[in-house]
């Protein structure tokens, strides 16, 4: 009997479906052994003793002292830098696509420069300008350092997100705003941005997980007090249990970023069911396929 093909695929027959299950099943026993040798391996090192894991579940000085110490910096810091990143990178997104050319390669300029520049070289670049130029104390520069470099190139990664967001909605939308005597400006704020919200989210919400977990940079190279660097201290005083101890901060950070992406998912839907979405959806690849800073976008002259 033959199998009836499908509007994407042809179903596969009886062939295809054994040779599926047989690399289903070399798949599932390689990864299995793989987990097998991992697990060994922290047997045979200790790891995997109870004394090494029991301080989570028994001891609250740990959490008091170093873990929750350290979670409400990462926070404060992956907060400062949202709260500071995402309204600039919409002033730059927005001023690229600008008919006046001069603020457009400004804003261009200003992106391209610091989208180029790793966040840790901005971070310690900050740190050495704080240190220099300012008295701000040494104990909390390397917040001020690490939020700086989380501003600079998040912003400039965010504000491409917002052109294409904006991009991304038809031009019909720019044509209608103008067709009832709405201003440039009228037409970004009340017609262009509300649409554009839910269309940039998914990548929005990507580059804020990424902001989260870049605050680990300034704990590796700065002494920020970061949830990541509790590590190290931890570790010390509770009888060498790294496995455990990043075990347990990897699972924390897991469940920040689910709690963001959670959020933002919940807000996509309420957005969509307002009906102020066009149903775009703007990815990370379409933010590196925009034109060049001083290339003029037809469509979006209007948008200013």
């Amino acid at each position: 009997m033959k199998s009836k093909p499908t509007v994407l695929y042809d179903v596969p027959g009886p062939r295809a479906r054994r040779r599926n299950l047989l690399w289903t099943l070399l798949f599932v026993v390689a990864i299995a052994a793989v987990v097998w040798w991992v697990l060994a391996s922290l047997a045979e090192k200790n790891q995997l003793e109870w004394a090494k894991w029991a301080p989570f579940f028994t001891d609250a000085r740990l959490w008091e002292t170093y873990i929750l110490p350290a979670l409400k910096n990462t926070v404060i810091a992956a907060a400062l830098a949202m709260v500071i990143a995402l309204p600039l990178g919409a002033f730059l997104g927005i001023s690229r696509l600008s008919e006046h050319r001069w603020l457009r390669g400004a804003a261009g300029t200003v992106v391209e420069f610091f989208r180029a520049i790793p966040v840790l070289i901005l971070m310690l670049f900050a740190d050495a300008a704080y240190s220099e130029f300012t008295d701000i104390s040494p104990d909390v520069r390397p917040l001020y350092a690490v939020v700086t470099g989380l501003v600079l190139y998040n912003a400039s990664v965010l504000a491409e997100v917002v052109r294409a967001g904006i991009l991304s909605l038809p031009s019909g939308q720019t044509d209608a705003a103008k067709a009832i005597g709405m201003r440039k400006g009228q037409t970004m704020t009340y017609v262009l941005l509300p649409q554009a919200v839910t269309a940039m989210l998914p990548a929005l919400v990507s580059q804020l997980v990424v902001i989260v977990k870049d605050t680990a940079l300034g704990g590796a190279m700065l002494g920020f007090s970061e949830l990541l660097a509790s590590v190290r201290p931890m570790s010390a005083n509770y009888g060498a249990n790294t496995i455990a101890c990043f075990t347990v901060v990897a699972v924390i950070f897991v469940a920040l970023n689910f709690a963001l992406t959670t959020f933002a998912s919940w807000l996509e839907g309420r957005l969509r069911r307002g009906k102020r979405s066009t149903g775009a959806i703007v990815g990370a690849g379409a933010v590196e396929e925009l034109a060049t800073p001083g290339e003029h976008l037809g469509p979006t002259d209007e948008t200013k």
